[in-house]
């Protein structure tokens, strides 16, 4: 007999469930401040003196490189800007990869090796934004970190792939519509700086997958095996 009050988030990892809460949560806090729900009248700037706060501004990082310092408050704008996000769209995108690719990736790997993966390509994909390209917007959403989440997926579908004796290259499908996607919202927008951020958490979290997966190389195998 099936028991229908368990919770869908049971069969969530823990680390995945407590991401995707705090990136909701905020949003769910914006909404309600433009909604005048919170913060009063003040309440509709909070999205907006958040992205002033904690987003990725090529200028500061110009301001930073250019003079040789780099104050600790304006560095955590590398690790804040994947919990800031444009609007509600933007934030429930985020959060449904999360939840996808993140419950299989969570499943494999440690919790910590999950929030390294997020985090440092995050920091990976601000770090090209910043280096590669002078974009006049701010850099916020969880998107680098996500790429970085599909790159960690990305890695066990081509270990999987190589133990099937199966052509590796399939396991680069997502990461090749997902990128033609972007390029085509690019060249609509005037706009790549999303694209090479993506991109460059792709990259981070499948190259970080050979050192924090379980064991590395074998234990992947292994615990692919098991699945």
């Amino acid at each position: 007999m099936e028991d229908h009050n368990v919770s869908p988030f049971n069969a969530l990892p823990p680390v995945v469930v407590a991401l995707t809460v705090v990136i909701a949560g905020l949003e769910v806090m914006f909404q309600l401040a433009t909604a005048g729900f919170l913060g009063g009248q003040g309440g509709v700037g909070w999205r907006l003196s958040a992205m002033q706060d904690y987003a990725v501004l090529n200028e500061v990082a110009d301001w930073m490189l250019a003079n040789g310092r780099f104050p600790p408050d304006q560095l955590l704008r590398f690790l804040t800007y994947p919990l800031i996000h444009g609007g509600f769209v933007h934030a429930a995108f985020v959060v449904v990869f999360i939840l996808a690719i993140g419950k299989m990736v969570a499943e494999v790997f440690s919790p910590l090796a999950f929030v390294a993966i997020f985090w440092v390509s995050a920091v990976f994909g601000a770090l090209a934004y910043v280096l590669l390209l002078d974009s006049p917007f701010p850099l916020v959403g969880g998107y680098p970190g996500v790429y970085g989440l599909i790159g960690a997926f990305t890695f066990l579908m081509w270990v999987d792939a190589g133990r099937r004796g199966e052509n590796q290259m399939r396991a680069f499908g997502l990461i090749g519509a997902l990128l033609a996607i972007q390029i085509v919202f690019g060249v609509i927008q005037g706009d790549f700086g999303n694209v090479v951020a993506d991109l460059s958490g792709f990259a981070a979290g499948f190259l970080m997958s050979f050192i924090v997966s379980p064991g590395g190389w074998q234990r992947a195998l292994n615990r692919l095996r098991q699945r």
